[in-house]
């Protein structure tokens, strides 16, 4: 991004920016913006499966539109999306309660906890924000596996809101559109699809492409060029908005920043309007796909395959002259986008003899024979960040050793469960046994190893014969091992398939059936008969687009589901009070402390499930 510091912020003058901030509060504020209530219900009686239902269907009309190609009846159906209440309040609970950073503040420093705040802050969205303007982000720099550092850009809260808006109703459109094998921030596809793809390509006895173009771009959010992105936009109702968002600028440190390319990591619309800057990269590439007599697409015979995630992609060729030719056409394509290949990091290798990695994984054959493991460099990664936080827990009892790493140990094994991972988690467990141990023996110096034993290792998880497993005897919460993660083979989400596709939407409720998330067996079984769905508010009970895309964001999850989802034990009264059954559900925290405030009957004490650790 180039970037021009200056101490404050420019173009805005001071009554804009004083304006702007008045407005902020205002959101924010909890009291009545400009007027009387206009119908807009508590924040604790709105129907979300309904709500989330009225933006689904809009989506789908939008999305077959565009697939038919009618461009007027795409425009009218986003006018009406961005002007619906539903899209507002699904945006607004998205961004302040289902998102990672709800409590990450932007340069304004507001967010919305209450329930009155984010009623407000609906309210005022629905009627003030029309003549809003875009504030600058605040950049934020967190580290990369590298060492390096990536930064982030955090909008203000009413931007992170409108910008959901905009993804409601743009997003659609372009998955009408997107080519088959781009992966990253879509809905429905991620990484292990990525991953999947290859597998199918590179398989086999005698399979056809084994030269690969490892190809990484330099800073590619950074330097997207904005007129071709709004050029590839075209004239989306809200187009002045993205604009206004590219344009922003950026706050580092106190010092303001103008934006003159780049749409900043960080923002809700980001990864979106990233994919639209790259659409069409398979086609410069010189993919091409012939139809098949079911409708299924396949590679041409002679066609090279290109399997993009985000801005990491790999192109796989015939022959290394194939592969030169792909990466000089990119090289071209890629120019008026403002973007290029990081030479250094962009190689031609073939996968008998080198092998890649790519998202973590390392793909290479040995001797005719598929292999995709996790890379050296993320096995190394998890061992110096498990060394770390046990070291960090030194002084700490078993139950924050426990806290701390379960969700590290879930996320980690969550994401590689889908390769051949047998061996790397056992080495692992044994890593993590000695790491355990010494942290027993730190804590107790004076005892003797037998007593350390007795008193941290034993056959804590009943249904294994295991003794030594470490846990907490007091409690019997246990850590778990990551070799407890059975190895699933992934499903490949089919061709250009999307959940805004009406006509599939058996295909992709069967695939969230036969998805099994990593939690405990017990609320697993209670997931699944609830049909997912808590039976109080009969919405989800875990909010995800897609699948985690990281073994970070496995834990982030992880930690998230932990905290908002708890295992309620209803007892049941007849004749005089005695408990006749205990009926077993899983329960949204919120509505279960508002379904308890306002009912009378005896509750059995809530507690947190033994596995969601």
């Amino acid at each position: 991004m180039k970037t021009v510091l200056a101490t404050t912020p420019e173009p805005r003058d001071k009554l804009d920016a004083m304006t702007v901030s008045v407005a902020a509060r205002a959101v924010v504020g909890g009291g009545v913006v400009n007027g009387p209530e206009d119908g807009l219900p508590e924040w604790t009686a709105i129907d979300w499966r309904d709500a989330a239902e009225g933006v689904r269907r809009l989506r789908q009309r939008i999305f077959t539109a565009s697939k038919a190609g009618d461009l007027a009846k795409v425009r009218n159906l986003q006018k009406l999306m961005l002007r619906s209440r539903a899209n507002t309040l699904v945006s607004v609970r998205r961004v302040t309660e289902l998102n990672a950073g709800r409590k990450t503040a932007g340069i304004d420093g507001q967010i919305a906890v209450t329930d009155n705040d984010k009623r407000s802050l609906t309210r005022w969205i629905e009627r003030e924000s029309t003549g809003w303007r875009a504030w600058p982000v605040k950049r934020v720099m967190i580290p990369k596996a590298n060492g390096k550092q990536r930064g982030l850009g955090i909008p203000v809260l009413v931007d992170r809101v409108l910008q959901a808006r905009v993804v409601n109703a743009l997003e659609p459109e372009w998955e009408a559109r997107f080519e088959p094998r781009s992966y990253g921030f879509r809905p429905g596809r991620g990484c292990q699809d990525a991953i999947g793809t290859i597998y199918l390509t590179v398989n086999g006895k005698n399979p056809h492409r084994l030269w690969v173009l490892d190809a990484d771009l330099t800073a590619a959010f950074d330097h997207i060029d904005h007129q071709h992105l709004l050029a590839m936009i075209g004239t989306f109702p809200a187009r002045g908005m993205i604009r206004d968002w590219l344009r922003a600028g950026v706050v580092d440190k106190g010092r303001f920043a103008p934006t003159e390319e780049g749409t900043p990591q960080g923002g809700v619309a980001s990864p979106l309007l990233f994919n639209i800057a790259l659409h069409g990269m398979e086609q410069a590439a010189g993919v091409r796909y012939q139809k098949l007599a079911t409708g299924d697409i396949r590679l041409a015979t002679d066609s090279p395959a290109l399997i993009r995630y985000a801005d990491d992609l790999v192109v796989l060729c015939h022959s290394r002259e194939q592969a030169e030719q792909v990466k000089a056409r990119l090289a071209v394509w890629l120019t008026p986008r403002g973007l290029a290949f990081n030479e250094d990091k962009t190689h031609i290798v073939h996968v008998e003899e080198h092998g890649f990695d790519f998202l973590g994984f390392t793909v290479r054959r040995y001797h005719g024979k598929l292999l995709i493991m996790p890379s050296k460099t993320a096995v190394r990664r998890i061992r110096l960040r498990l060394r770390a936080e046990m070291l960090a827990l030194r002084g700490a009892n078993a139950q924050a050793v426990l806290y701390a790493i379960n969700p590290i140990v879930r996320g980690w094994s969550a994401y590689y469960r889908t390769v051949v991972s047998s061996r790397v988690f056992n080495s692992l467990d044994d890593y993590m046994w000695k790491l355990t141990y010494k942290w027993a023996k730190h804590s107790h110096p004076n005892k003797p190893k037998n007593w350390i034993v007795k008193r941290y290792f034993g056959k804590f998880n009943p249904s294994r014969q295991d003794k030594w497993v470490f846990g907490h005897r007091d409690s019997g919460a246990y850590l778990r091992k990551f070799c407890w993660t059975k190895i699933i083979r992934h499903q490949l989400v089919s061709g250009t398939s999307s959940p805004d596709d009406p006509t599939l939407a058996d295909y992709w409720a069967t695939r969230r059936r036969r998805k099994s998330p990593p939690i405990d067996h017990a609320a697993l079984r209670l997931l699944r008969a609830q049909h997912g769905r808590c039976p109080l508010c009969r919405d989800f009970l875990l909010h995800a687009d897609q699948e985690p895309q990281s073994p970070q964001e496995w834990e982030q999850w992880l930690r998230v589901t932990r905290r908002a989802t708890t295992k309620n034990y209803l007892v049941v009264h007849q004749g005089h009070g005695t408990p006749a059954d205990l009926h077993q559900r899983l329960l949204h925290t919120r509505c279960y402390r508002q379904h308890t405030a306002g009912n009378s009957p005896a509750h059995a004490p809530t507690r947190d499930p033994a596995g969601l650790a």
